[in-house]
């Protein structure tokens, strides 16, 4: 005996019972493939809001409600516009025969997105709701007819026997009015995403908005949908219920359109300041633009020195070292600034055709919520500094200028911009830590200018082979020579000192190359070079300064047990004898606390370096002499008048003698 088993159809899904909004979602979103057809829909809107408003008016006459609502009707309506009538009619009809049934208003629903699969987000609920105006709109056109073809039309479409059924109320006339509000919104999002002002990524919530409008066209067309069939004579739905579902997911909706609206706000404020920042008034539009808000201001300049709120026209004609940076880990900033604005004010003297005195720094700090933690950091850095600092509450408004357009990301930078509001150099850190106040002005050209002032040493360096040390501006080196017990002791002071907890916390980076350990030749090849700069048509292209450094480099080379050079990056610092250098690394303990207070390593070990010097011995002893003696015994070459009708030997009436060691008891003059 065979079985037969019945095949039973699929329940349909009750969309109210039997389906999440995710799962709603994603229905909907199967529905969707693409968004190319084209659609009058600003054209639609109007005809449709027409017959929407004035139906719903017809709706209050008929209950005695004199309902109004917020739309207003168009009556222009362009005479080329020819709306898809076999589509919308398809669709009218569609709603129109839907049987009793939640399942089945899920099911028209789906089918009515599907035919509208080509259509954008904010094309399909207004068709829909087009083509269930088509019916809707006659209905009660129909109602209010006189005329014997009216009477004739209003008894083929059961208009009276379907108004004594109470098809219309209160409930479809709001459901209807809230399907338009819908489509009104969707429209809205629309609108906005294809603004080609600006990047959508720019407003977020459009994105987020979109995650809600599959709901929402759902809803609104199964609203559509039910009250449609309600208009037939064909159920008896609570519209209500459907209105409820859609008046949830539009509120949502409208939360999202708010934030969008202002992110579109943020960015179209952002898009004028961004317009106006290429071409600012000077430079207190310029620092106005990065720092107020329009209308107010929010951020307040504090006067480090004075300790008192100033205007921001105080950088009115002036040069503004802009620093931009969070609150953590910044004390090497503040104190190497701190050292720069005591020089610009120690000597504010013209110097490569710029006044020191107008160079004011000014700190704009980089909090995204100003708590009290925070707010409390902000107060204890302000104590050490005495220069300019931005105090705000609200996020600053040219935050995106800050991050896009002067390159701030999250570390600490220096651009420099002129009285004209002019940025000339967008971050002058680097060759501010190399050079100090020797990089003043403080444009990229005098890093650059400086970095070839020592070019020559360094190229004389590289030639001995400097075993891979990187010659950068936050890094310092020590580069020295001499006998071996002399370098044996110097390595392991120097290599003690990089490990020091103090150098660590900092962040001091110690490199060291002891000149010759590898291979003894290379040190006369270095020497021959230095001395080479002392040749009279390379010495007198030299800068004074250089001149001096290249003496004291071959003073060096003459103390029996060595000598060091101190540079940062490509900058060098200081030339020094053996037992001072040495003694100043090897007593690191006696002047560690000095790194963190000082604006750098550097300046700290000078400091010491100057005093040990000055206490140990010179290096070799200055024996005394008899200067007078030595005249006479023909020290000093006699020279002949180098006019040749003269040739008398010339009287020889001064000379200079000066210790290599550089003190001045060592100088003697004939």
């Amino acid at each position: 005996m065979s079985t037969t088993k019945t095949q039973q159809k699929p329940r349909l899904p009750n969309p109210f019972n039997d389906l999440s909004d995710s799962e709603i979602i994603e229905k909907v979103y199967l529905s969707h493939t693409y968004d190319d057809e084209v659609c009058n829909k600003e054209t639609l809107f109007k005809v449709v809001s027409n017959v929407i408003t004035l139906s719903t008016r017809v709706v209050g006459t008929m209950l005695k409600t004199e309902e109004q609502n917020g739309f207003i009707e168009s009556t222009v309506i362009s005479s080329d516009f020819k709306p898809e009538f076999s589509t919308l009619k398809l669709m009218s009809c569609q709603m129109m025969t839907t049987v009793a049934g939640l399942e089945n208003v899920h099911q028209t629903t789906l089918r009515i997105l599907q035919q509208l699969r080509t259509f954008s987000w904010d094309a399909k609920a207004l068709i829909a709701l087009a083509a269930f105006s088509l019916e809707y709109g006659n209905f009660l056109n129909l109602y209010q007819a006189s005329d014997y073809l009216g009477n004739s039309l209003k008894a083929l479409n059961q208009i009276q026997h379907r108004l004594q059924l109470q098809v219309i109320d209160l409930s479809v006339n709001t459901a209807v009015k809230l399907v338009l509000e819908s489509v009104q919104k969707i429209n809205l999002w629309g609108t906005w995403s294809s603004d080609e002002r600006y990047d959508t990524e720019d407003v977020p919530a459009l994105s987020d908005a979109l995650h809600q409008i599959p709901l929402v066209v759902y809803w609104a067309v199964a609203t559509l949908v039910a009250c449609n069939s309600n208009i037939q004579s064909l159920s008896d739905y609570s519209i209500k219920t459907f209105s409820t579902k859609l008046s949830t997911a539009v509120e949502e909706l409208s939360r999202h359109l708010v934030t969008c609206e202002l992110q579109r706000a943020i960015i179209f404020d952002y898009l004028d300041r961004k317009r106006r920042f290429r071409n600012p008034k000077g430079i207190v539009d310029f620092l106005k633009l990065l720092i107020h808000q329009n209308g107010s201001q929010n951020a307040q300049i504090y006067d480090g020195n004075a300790k008192k709120i100033k205007s921001v026209d105080v950088f009115k004609e002036k040069h503004v070292l802009l620093f931009i940076s969070g609150l953590d880990r910044i004390e090497d900033e503040i104190r190497l600034l701190n050292s720069i604005d005591e020089r610009l004010v120690e000597d504010p003297n013209e110097k490569s055709g710029y006044k020191k005195e107008e160079f004011k720094i000014l700190w704009i700090p980089i909090e995204n919520v100003w708590g009290g933690a925070r707010r409390e950091l902000l107060g204890t850095l302000k104590d050490g500094i005495r220069w300019y600092v931005v105090e705000y509450v609200q996020p600053l408004p040219g935050i995106r200028l800050i991050e896009e357009d002067l390159n701030f990301r999250n570390k600490p930078i220096l651009p420099v911009v002129n009285p004209q509001g002019v940025v000339v150099n967008y971050d002058a850190l680097d060759i501010i830590f190399e050079w100090g106040i020797d990089a003043f002005p403080f444009r990229k050209s005098d890093g650059d200018r400086l970095a070839q002032k020592w070019k020559w040493f360094w190229d004389e360096i590289r030639k001995t082979n400097l075993n891979h040390i990187q010659v950068k501006g936050d890094r310092y080196i020590f580069i020295y020579g001499g006998s071996d017990k002399w370098t044996q002791e110097f390595t392991l002071a120097v290599d003690k000192i990089k490990r020091h907890p103090t150098i660590r916390n900092a962040d001091v980076i110690i490199d060291y190359y002891h000149l010759g350990k590898d291979d003894p030749k290379i040190v006369p090849r270095f020497w021959i070079g230095i001395e080479g700069k002392r040749q009279r048509r390379h010495y007198e292209n030299l800068e004074p300064e250089i001149q001096e450094f290249v003496k004291s480099l071959l003073c060096l080379k003459q103390d029996i047990q060595g000598w060091a050079i101190l540079t940062k990056g490509s900058n060098v610092k200081i030339p020094g004898h053996a037992q001072p250098m040495y003694q100043t690394v090897a007593e690191f303990d006696s002047w560690k606390d000095k790194v963190l207070v000082k604006e750098g390593f550097d300046i700290a070990f000078q400091e010491y370096y100057e005093v040990k010097r000055e206490e140990l011995p010179a290096p070799q002893p200055c024996a005394y002499m008899n200067i007078d003696n030595y005249a006479s015994n023909n020290v000093l070459a006699t020279i002949t008048c180098p006019n040749a009708s003269c040739g008398r030997v010339m009287e020889v009436t001064s000379v200079n003698y000066k210790c290599c060691h550089g003190n001045v008891s060592d100088k003697v003059k004939v």
